[in-house]
This record gives structure tokens, sequence and C-alpha cells, in this order.
């Protein structure tokens, strides 16, 4: 019990001390220690729906026929990592896979919610009744901050979400977003009949009642988004628009990008070089498939068609980046919701799978051409190292130069950015 001479603000602040206290190495069973990150920006490329790890990078020698007997559903070939698989329809990656660490066992147990796994893979956690978490990019942008002025921290090819977004962290850790590469962020885009003088007269009118209001209110939420929206029409202003137009780019490298997702990998090449640090990438925005990676029933069939696009695109990407000089600097993430069975549906296609599934990272100045963790013969269960899903955001946050046992207040309640996360230390040189 808390003693009434022990004030609230007291007792928080010795609470958030004993938290530090117990991040601090540890004699015995200490968790192992990993060497300072050395990137400077990630692209977290997000599959939604729901990859098939047994058709993709943990694929396995035994052949399923899409009906009663399980399996992979493609041939397998050799990669650049000798005890590593790739499906048939990875190719190029196949060739690279020296720039890749497949992790093989990652694991949560949300099974049937896109939902809710899609939040589990953003931020790090199980929702709470009185804490809204911050997303992985949030909190990228809050700890790192854009590495120039003028820029965002946080861009999203995607449509908005609160998965998505700063949570307890505020709008200043927020994204940006845009689901067309070709027009750029709609929020930053000036209507065509609003010219030079109507705009300032808005934002003088603006001008008024924000001063009115504000100078009633002390609240800071209020002045927080305040401060985001004078950000937007800096952004709308700056050079960060310029960033858009990829007609800047010559016409071979646009054309080896290929399709829309293409166009928004290279998009987030042109990001880092203005200095986003997180760039959040959707694959298949408008599910043009009719269903994503979410290969339920007859979308099994037409799956190599999704895993060729992101051989393909991912390829160019590390191409691209190696020579910008920029794949060192750049952690390349692999994500999705969860993973699929290797059992089949009724109607031929595969469920969900939430016990063993896999992320890809790439370049980051990491330890590639490596498999993390082991899978039974059917890619089903973990065989060796699990990675808990806050092991892979300790992993990637420390890849990034953050401290992954350091603590972020909201308001003055200290909440650790990671739940209880450990970075695996095999990836880091």
């Amino acid at each position: 019990m808390i003693s009434n001479s022990l004030t609230r603000r007291d007792f928080l602040a010795r609470a958030s001390l004993a938290a530090g206290a117990l991040a601090l190495p540890r004699i015995g069973g200490a968790a192992p220690s990993v060497p300072p990150g050395k990137a400077e920006h990630c692209v977290f490329i997000w599959l939604g729906g729901g990859m098939s790890q047994i058709d993709t990078f943990d694929a396995k020698p035994t052949r399923g026929d899409g009906k009663k007997k399980a399996g992979c559903y493609y041939d397998i070939i050799d990669t650049a990592i000798p005890e590593a698989k790739f499906s048939e329809h990875l190719p190029e990656l196949a060739k690279m896979a020296d720039r890749l660490i497949p992790i093989r066992t990652v694991n949560h147990n949300v099974i049937d919610e896109h939902g809710a796994a899609t939040n589990r893979m953003h931020t790090g956690r199980l929702p709470s009744g009185s804490v809204v978490y911050p997303s992985i990019g949030s909190i990228v942008a809050h700890e790192r901050h854009s590495a120039a002025e003028g820029v965002p921290a946080y861009v999203v090819m995607g449509y908005p979400s609160a998965t998505r977004g700063p949570g307890f962290l505020g709008p200043k850790s927020g994204y940006v977003y845009l689901t067309d590469t070709a027009s750029g962020p709609a929020g930053l885009s000036r209507a065509r009949d609003i010219d030079d003088a109507r705009a300032a007269r808005r934002q003088e009118l603006l001008g008024v009642v924000r001063e009115d209001y504000l100078g009633r209110i002390s609240d800071a939420a209020p002045h927080e988004y305040d401060e985001a929206i004078a950000e937007g029409f800096r952004l709308q202003s700056g050079d960060f628009m310029k960033a858009f137009d990829l007609a800047e780019e010559p016409d071979a490298l646009r054309a080896a990008y290929g399709d829309e997702f293409g166009q928004r990998c290279l998009l987030a090449r042109r990001l880092i070089q203005r200095g986003v640090r997180f760039t959040e990438v959707g694959f298949n925005l408008n599910f043009v498939n009719g269903a994503g990676w979410d290969s339920h029933n007859a979308a099994q069939r037409e799956l190599h068609v999704l895993i060729r696009g992101l051989d393909h695109v991912v390829a160019t990407l590390i191409t691209d980046l190696e020579a910008n000089k920029l794949l060192d600097k750049t952690l390349i993430v692999i994500a999705t919701e969860f993973g699929r069975p290797a059992n089949f549906d009724s109607g031929g296609g595969r469920g969900h799978h939430g016990k063993c599934f896999t992320t890809v990272l790439a370049g980051g100045g990491l330890r590639t051409g490596q498999c993390i963790g082991a899978t039974d013969d059917l890619a089903m269960t973990v065989a060796a190292d699990p990675v808990s899903v806050p092991d892979l955001f300790a992993t990637i946050l420390a890849t990034m130069g953050i401290n992954p046992n350091k603590s972020i207040m909201d308001g003055e309640r200290p909440i650790p950015v990671t739940d209880k996360g450990t970075p695996i230390a095999k990836v880091f040189a």
C-alpha cells in the first residue's frame, strides 16, 4: 500500500527509476548485449492479408496438392543461404539472399482477426483499455525525428489507420499518408481552384481562430494538433512534395521497378534521400486480385502472381539502394499479420496461422546471409529459436539505434518501448 505521505508523482518517479534499474544488464541471466545499430532509415513493406511462409521464404520439399495433402504449393529452389529454401517464384531474392535475414519463427496468438493481428504487428502489443500504444513507425519518428528539415519523419503509403498511428505519443509522432504515388499526400495537395491569394486569406482566418481558441485552452492535445497543422503547411510549400515527381527518375529505372507497388518502393528510396526515417509501403493496396495475401479458397491458385511481384520489386529496391550507397543505412522489413497453415481448406486455399510465420529483414548494416529460427517439416511449428513480436520490435529498434530497453512517457507514466522484447543478437555484426 502507498503511504499517505507519498504523492502519486513521487511514486511514479520512483517506479520509473526502478524500471530503469531492471533494464540494466544483469550478471548471470542477462539478455545478450548488442552494438549500436547503424541504420538511419527503415522501409517497412506490409503484405496485408497474411503471407504464406511455406509458399515463400520457408518453403519445404513436401509438396501439397491443394486438396488433402498438406505441403508447399510450389517447387523449391536453393538460395545464397545454404540452409534456406525459397519458393520457385522468388528466384531474384534467392540469388541475393546474402543480403537477407529470413526470421522463420515469428509467432503470436492471434488467429482469426486480421485487424487484431495487424495491430499486433504494428504496435507489438495486445490492446489495452488504458493505453493507446504507438506503432513502430511512430516510435522511430519520436526517437529519431526526420533526418533533414522540411520533411516528415514517418510516411505511410497506404490508408490511414489507428494501428499505424502515434497512440499516446500524440500527433507530432504521426504520419503523412498517400495512396497514389502520382498525386502524393492528398492532405498536402491544394485544390486546383485555390490560388495563392485565397490560400493566404484562409490561413489568415485560421490564425485568428487559432489564437482565440488556444488562448483559452491549457490542454496539451489541441496545441499539439495545431503544431501538426502548421507542419502540414510547411510540408505543402517546401521541397518535400518534389519527392513525388517520379518523372525525375530515369525511364529505365522506373520501368525496372514496374507496377504500382514498385513505384511506391522507388518513392520510398526518394523519401529516404530527403530524410524520412520510417516509410511503410503497402503491397496491393486495393486488393486488385480480390484477396491480397489472404489466400483462402481460389486465391491460393493465383498466389504466385503476388510472390513474383514481391520478388522482383524488392530485388530492384535492394539493388537500387546499393547503387546509391544506402543499403547499409536502410533497414528493409517485409512483414505480414500472420502466416498460413500447410494444409488446405475445402476450397483449395489456406487458413490463418499465427503460431509460426516469417518476417524478412534486409540491409541496415546487419549480419545478413543467415536464417533465424528453424521450423518443422511443414513450417507449422517452431523447432528452434522462437522470436516473439516484442523480440522482433526490439531488433528493429536496436538496428535503428534506439535503445530497446528504454521507456517513453505516457503523461507521467513510463511505458517500455517494447513488451519485454530482446534483440536477436546474432543479426548484429
